[in-house]
């Protein structure tokens, strides 16, 4: 049973119709999905009906609803067409981006920029990572635009994954001759001791998700070997001290966990030809009590320098699982409570 039957008929006086043809019945199949669970997830979120008949799909709801879903289904469509895969997180990035667009007088033909127009697309060497909201379709421009990016928002908004696929991309692309991915080894809330092993034993476990976000734009041999021959980097923010980072695509996550003067001595390794992003979220700060966030810091000191854009995320944004938004939101209200 699909979820489309959670959705309370729309009184009869209301009823009115859109009907959508779609010429190849291939793509519509994929369209509609297994089971027409696409079709579903679309009735879940905008309140519709949608009717699948012949090559025909009619949309039966409030007019404002029933626009939405026509632009949602068209620009699926056209992501059809162009001999991309459609997956859930794709159809929930549409809804996200028709949502934002609302009232700002976008057209339906507007929302095909993110899959036929300018630089919204990010192209790795595995995959090819597209924004799912208006948020991250900023922050994607944004990197592409600005030497230095500042990504702040909750987890799951998708900062730094975008961040390492826009350093592969611009890596690939011959933009840069290096990536450094950074991190500070700080504890979160628990107390490790003495881990065994060797120093890259030691740090590699504060660095997996960097390794993780690797893994998804480049095939294991080709990353190995990069990183044999130091072309790609993965270090703790201390490892930075005294180095001058020319030619390369730096990202520092987790940057509320680095303290001011950390901060500070990571943005001044800036060298010739190099971008670099710093990524953080200041609700899960893991530094010492008393010990101020080098990420608020540099917020604060920053923002009024021309070419350093700030990118903002919130629980809108978060592309993970639907109850993360909802888990973030839970807390964030509790904190302003308190």
């Amino acid at each position: 049973m699909g979820i489309s039957a959670l959705t309370p008929p729309p009184k009869v006086e209301d009823v009115h119709e859109t009907f959508l043809e779609f010429p190849d019945n291939r793509l519509l199949i994929d369209l509609c999905g297994e089971f027409d669970r696409n079709l579903a997830q679309i009735e879940h979120k905008l309140g519709v009906h949608i009717l699948r008949r012949g090559n025909r799909l009619a949309i039966v709801g409030e007019g404002a609803a029933r626009g939405q879903a026509a632009m949602v289904l068209q620009q699926l469509y056209a992501r059809l067409e162009g001999g991309k895969p459609l997956e859930a997180g794709d159809i929930d990035g549409a809804l996200r981006l028709g949502d934002s667009a609302a009232g700002t007088g976008s057209r339906a033909g507007d929302q095909l920029e993110m899959f036929h127009g300018g630089r919204t697309e990010v192209h790795t060497r595995k995959k090819m990572v597209e924004p799912r909201t208006e948020a991250q379709k900023a922050y994607v421009k944004a990197l592409f635009e600005n030497e230095l990016c500042f990504g702040i928002g909750p987890a799951g908004t998708g900062k730094t994954y975008i961040a390492v696929a826009v350093a592969v991309n611009m890596f690939i692309g011959g933009h840069v001759d290096r990536i450094i991915l950074s991190r500070p080894a700080v504890e979160a809330g628990e107390r490790l001791g003495f881990l065994p092993g060797d120093m890259k034993e030691k740090v590699d476990p504060y660095m997996q998700p960097l390794y993780d976000a690797l893994h998804d734009f480049l095939p294991g041999r080709q990353l190995a070997k990069l990183i044999e021959e130091k072309r790609i980097e993965i270090a703790p923010l201390a490892f930075m001290r005294g180095r001058t980072l020319a030619n390369a695509f730096v990202v520092l996550d987790e940057a509320q966990n680095a303290t001011t003067m950390q901060m500070k001595m990571f943005l001044t390794r800036l060298g010739e030809g190099s971008r670099m992003v710093i990524t953080g979220d200041r609700s899960q700060v893991d530094l010492p009590r008393g010990v101020s966030s080098g990420l608020a810091d540099a917020e604060r000191l920053l923002k009024d320098i021309d070419n350093i854009s700030f990118n903002y995320f919130t629980a809108k944004d978060v592309v993970r699982h639907p109850l993360v938004a909802r888990i973030i939101e839970a807390y964030d209200a509790d904190d302003a409570k308190a």
